[in-house]
């Protein structure tokens, strides 16, 4: 497999903002041929890095090789909105959910190895004014994953 390149990014970049953006656009915009984007298009598809009809990007093809969940606690739980507006300032961290239980926030995200997971850890995300304490699951493997049901009635 080739490795990805700039162009590949920006393309990966545009197609998850809209993935029903036309390839004539993506191209002009990127100053390529509609041909030398939908080859990418086509490899990265091949390769696995873009999986499922939404351009799932896979996080290891990236190199995002660790997946955690970090459970957040805030001096206050009012806090989370001014918190998740700066955790949204992470790239690294793919959601944020405002929850009950032990934690105000549970956050998931992807770091390349433990070593960038503890600069994302220890120097921003507790860092931030109003975190207490964070508590970090590393995932192993993801045993699966999937789109929310489609039923075959609306719901009433």
């Amino acid at each position: 497999m080739k490795k990805l390149n700039e162009l590949d990014l920006k393309i990966l970049r545009r197609l998850t903002v809209n993935a029903r953006v036309p390839l004539r656009n993506v191209a002009e915009g990127e100053n390529s041929s509609r041909s030398s984007v939908n080859q990418r298009l086509q490899r990265m598809i091949e390769n696995g890095i873009i999986t499922g009809l939404k351009y799932h990007v896979s996080p290891k093809k990236l190199g995002y090789n660790t997946c955690t969940f970090v459970g957040v606690r805030l001096e206050r739980g009012s806090l989370y909105k001014e918190v998740a507006a700066l955790l949204e300032r992470i790239p690294e961290i793919v959601e944020c959910h405002y929850t009950t239980g032990p934690y105000t926030l549970l956050i998931k995200l992807y770091a390349t190895d433990n070593n960038d997971l503890m600069r994302i850890l220890n120097g921003t995300i507790q860092e931030i004014p109003g975190v207490t304490a964070t508590e970090t699951l590393i995932s192993l493997d993801v045993s699966f994953e999937r789109s929310i049901h489609i039923p075959n009635q609306p719901p009433q």
